[in-house]
């Protein structure tokens, strides 16, 4: 059974990478990095203090939110990785690195079961989803989370399963730790806030921002 779901994983893998450009090596190396998205994240801090101002509130709800990226990415690296040791797909421990499409020979690191950026992602995704219950919003960073995940795919660095494992812990931990902080400090008022908007727009520029640079980077190539 085991062996089984390996070999679906690794097939749908090896069918996920195999859809490459230059463009597109670009695109993905610069939607997985982490700089790129620092003016998404300052928007949604942004958003925050301006729906709850400076009140404890705001506390509890970054307090929550750190403590989902402990366990959506340290507990994950540190703790869950270590028990399966699973050899990214780049890795040659894989056996079917040879096969997979690599840019600028970026492999990660040796072990990837579950994916952290999956993991992150759809922890930070979730939570700010419950925080606010806004559709669009949730729309646009499930989408972010998404492409995030194929990001992983297309480089080569993670098996599906890693990914949907990633995102099913990440979206889980966010949704233990709101309800809990809002059964005790109330955060349903929250929800429905007009400045979300400002959210939406920072991941569209961020998104345009890739597309340009790519594009740039293309030309220049």
């Amino acid at each position: 059974m085991i062996t089984t779901l390996n070999n679906l994983d690794a097939a749908i893998l090896l069918w996920l990478n195999s859809f490459h450009s230059t463009f597109f090596d670009h695109f993905m190396s610069l939607v997985t990095g982490k700089w790129i998205w620092v003016p998404m994240y300052a928007c949604i801090l942004v958003v925050l203090t301006l729906r709850v101002s400076f009140k404890p509130k705001l506390l509890i709800i970054l307090a929550t939110i750190g403590l989902g990226l402990f366990f959506s990415d340290f507990f994950v690296s540190e703790y869950i990785r270590p028990l399966f040791n699973r050899p990214r797909p780049s890795q040659p421990g894989s056996g079917i690195s040879h096969l997979v499409h690599l840019v600028d020979n970026y492999r990660g690191g040796s072990y990837g079961f579950p994916s952290c950026h999956a993991s992150n992602s759809f922890m930070l995704a979730t939570i700010i989803y419950l925080i606010f219950r806004n559709k669009a919003l949730g729309c646009f960073l499930y989408a972010w989370a998404i492409i995030m995940c194929y990001s992983r795919a297309y480089l080569g660095v993670h098996y599906p399963g890693d990914l949907l494992v990633g995102a099913i812990w990440g979206s889980g931990v966010s949704y233990m730790l709101y309800s809990l902080a809002n059964r005790f400090f109330n955060l349903s008022d929250l929800k429905d806030a007009k400045q979300t908007a400002y959210i939406n727009m920072a991941v569209t520029a961020s998104f345009a921002l890739i597309l340009i640079i790519s594009a740039v980077q293309v030309c220049e190539s």
